[in-house]
């Protein structure tokens, strides 16, 4: 009975032991088969021993019985003498990887050897990816349907490796294992219980990042899509490579971790030649909250990266500048822009206190540009996937817009004014309320500029996020002050401003003219609203626009009643209003708004380019055709992009140019937030839309064109053509 009773104790710590693993989120094996079977464990799962001078090898089991039609685990295990080591898959600066040839019972398969993560092996100034003191190489085994229980299989590994100090000594061995075929569910092994759950432990697992790589010069970089990563919790990190040469071995990585992302960047290997793809290992030590460090490796695939805008922060920074001057000539600001020429002209006779005025609007241009800065620094700090315009794919801000430009066009149109408390809306925004409407009115220009992009800004706005906080306010600000410039500059010059006209009625009329392109831009903010949530917010945004209209008419009217009337008038706009603004739950429903068919070929010729939706997984399958591929990132609420859409992309050349290339054509909707395309946008330096891209086939040596922000017929019909030949001399060139 006692013996018994040890007998059931030893099978139970067994068990125990087989199914631990390291805490952190590495929880168990993802391969089939691997995890231990329930039932009694027996010992014995192993061959003879091969034993050299310097490893001790043995081939075993998981299980002590076969059962058919299943996946047994067996593991080649080296004990290694103290100072030698074995080889990993890429042995790196020398040594060569282990290799087990099988010979099997008919029917019987084995796999590829599942390998463990790595350690470096320092030798002089070389570095080696290896494996000291023990190796543990898992191997899958297809055991046959019809292999028959009662029988015995006998797996035989012809085994050869390589073991090294500072002298590096070829061994070989035979190790055979024989086990029974049983109908039964596999019994696992007593003593192998320990060593195939410390593998299981520390077996790689597939990334749940995406990840990208670049060769910049003799340079590597590995840029992993981890958000919510802390740098404060990631010890190390350090990336190995299936292939050789892609890094140098003896360089160290250096890591950089923000809150959407994990780089790391060391020297470049012996490639001539970019690969199609780098996998490899991600192996991160992560400290957790209790003090313990835990070890976990992710397997992973990099798709080459197409190459940043190589900029430095001056050059950012000049860039930003201008993009900021060209944005005042964008559809998006010019309304407000009119605003403040009607603020100047009602205090042209000011004088010198013009400049107070454009000092002010300055400082709101600015200001906004700070606020809208931070916040998407502390979006992408946050983990989140956010770029310019990011405010826009939320489907509240966007019916929050459109109440907004609502109201200014009903103040313009003269239905109601808005007394000093609220300077800075209606007639302040044209400058008869002092300087804070001056101040407001930047505020409003940079909120309407949002939806646009000016050429340069793309590139400066691109390297800013990438950078610092310091450095990316710095470069925002850069934007703001172009933005604000030219009012800056008519306010300080006297001169100038005696070329504006006197104020006169021509004024009123003016500004209820203004209120048409703030009822267009509303128009247009529901339509945008209603791609992003569905038909319940359009109808919820548009039924809240009359109750605004109708709470400002209610307002007005009651101003002038007497007796229990005003009261009444006041509360039902009241009510209105706060019904109007209850429908953003339509907008905030989380419904996404039906799916729109692009245009069937057949009416192609008549409406231009027939767009797929982008996906890396299409654009990789249509390189691979051999085909050029042109990608269109876009946003409905992107005027630039919809300009450039209506002006060119529709073009019956530039269709016809697009089809006589052979080429495929990819749209990326941005309209609500997207993290693969905001990490493609990454990508190529720039953090929000317009981008163009032509892509060449796969295994060109070209790189992927970048197309302008604008868009001109005859520039996208030669870079579609330049590509096209460079496909046709690359494919003469392979024939």
């Amino acid at each position: 009975m006692a013996y018994l009773a040890l007998l059931a104790g030893f099978a139970i710590a067994g068990q125990a032991a087989a199914q631990t693993s390291q805490p952190g989120t590495l929880r168990g094996l993802d391969l089939p088969g691997l995890s231990p079977q329930g039932g009694a464990q027996r010992s014995g799962p192993a061959g003879p021993a091969v034993r050299t001078r310097h490893v001790t090898a043995e081939l075993l089991s998981e299980h002590v019985t076969l059962r058919p039609g299943t996946t047994a685990w067996v593991a080649l295990h080296f004990r290694i003498v103290p100072n030698w080591h074995t080889y990993w898959r890429n042995a790196g600066d020398s040594g060569e990887a282990t290799r087990i040839d099988w010979v099997l019972p008919e029917g019987y398969a084995a796999g590829d050897i599942v390998w463990l993560p790595p350690e470096r092996l320092p030798v002089g100034p070389l570095v080696n990816y290896g494996y000291s003191d023990e190796a543990i190489h898992l191997v899958p085994i297809t055991v046959p349907k019809d292999a028959r229980p009662g029988t015995d299989a006998t797996l035989t590994a012809n085994a050869s490796w390589l073991v090294c100090e500072e002298v590096c000594i070829p061994e070989e061995g035979v190790l055979k294992i024989g086990l029974p075929v049983a109908g039964d569910p596999p019994i696992a092994g007593f003593r192998e219980g320990p060593i195939f759950a410390k593998a299981r432990a520390a077996l790689p697992k597939p990334s749940p990042w995406t990840a990208k790589y670049r060769f910049d010069g003799n340079r590597f970089r590995l840029d992993v899509a981890a958000p919510g990563l802390k740098r404060d919790v990631i010890e190390d990190a350090w990336f190995y490579p299936y292939d050789h040469g892609v890094v140098k071995y003896a360089a160290p990585q250096k890591l950089t971790v923000s809150g959407r992302a994990l780089t790391l960047e060391t020297r470049r290997g012996k490639a001539a030649k970019p690969f199609a793809q780098v996998g490899g290992l991600l192996v991160l030590k992560e400290r957790l909250a209790d003090g313990k460090a835990v070890t976990q490796a992710f397997r992973l695939a990099a798709s080459e990266a197409a190459p940043a805008a190589l900029i430095g922060f001056w050059e950012a920074v000049l860039l930003a500048l201008l993009g900021g001057l060209i944005l005042n000539l964008m559809p998006c600001v010019l309304p407000v822009l009119a605003v403040k020429a009607l603020g100047f002209a009602s205090h042209a006779s000011e004088g010198r206190g013009m400049a107070r005025h454009g000092a002010a609007y300055t400082v709101g241009v600015l200001a906004s540009f700070a606020i809208v800065g931070a916040v998407l620094l502390a979006v992408r700090s946050a983990g989140q996937a956010a770029g310019w315009g990011f405010q826009l794919q939320e489907p509240v801000f966007v019916l929050l817009m459109a109440y907004l430009m609502v109201l200014i066009g009903l103040n313009f149109a003269g239905l109601f004014e808005i007394g000093g408390r609220f300077a800075g809306i209606g007639s302040s925004l044209a400058g008869r309320s002092g300087l804070s409407g001056s101040f407001l009115t930047g505020v409003l220009a940079v909120i309407v500029a949002t939806p646009c992009t000016a050429p340069f800004m793309g590139a400066a706005v691109g390297f800013a996020l990438g950078q610092t906080a310091a450095v990316a306010l710095a470069v925002m600000l850069a934007l703001g002050l172009g933005l604000a410039l030219p009012f800056l500059l008519l306010s300080m010059a006297p001169a100038l401003l005696r070329l504006i006209p006197k104020p006169g009625p021509w004024m009123v009329r003016f500004k209820q003219f203004l209120a048409f392109p703030m009822f267009a831009t509303a128009a247009w903010l529901i339509w945008v609203l209603s791609l992003q949530a569905g038909d319940a917010a359009l109808l919820g945004a548009l039924a809240g626009a009359i109750l605004l209209a109708f709470a400002v008419w209610l307002w007005q009217a009651s101003s002038g009643a007497s007796g229990r009337w005003r009261p009444i008038g006041i509360g039902l706009a009241a009510v209105a209003v706060v019904t109007a603004f209850a429908m953003v739950r339509f907008a905030d429903s989380g419904m996404p708004a039906p799916v729109r068919a692009d245009r069937t070929p057949e009416s192609a010729a008549a409406a231009g380019i027939v767009w797929e939706p982008f996906s890396e997984a299409r654009l990789a399958a249509l390189r691979a055709e051999g085909r050029p591929v042109f990608i269109n990132f876009t946003a409905a609420w992107c005027i630039t992009c919809i300009a450039n859409e209506k002006v060119v992309l529709r073009l019956e050349s530039v269709r016809r140019a697009v089809d006589e290339a052979g080429m495929a054509t990819l749209k990326g909707d941005w309209t609500r937030r997207d993290p693969v395309i905001t990490e493609h946008l990454a990508g190529f330096g720039r953090s929000g839309v317009p981008l163009y891209v032509i892509y060449p086939p796969k295994g060109s040596q070209k790189k992927p064109m970048v197309l302008p922000q604008i868009l001109t017929e005859g520039g996208t019909i030669a870079a579609i053509r330049s590509m096209a030949e460079e496909t046709r001399r690359a494919e003469r060139s392979g024939d």
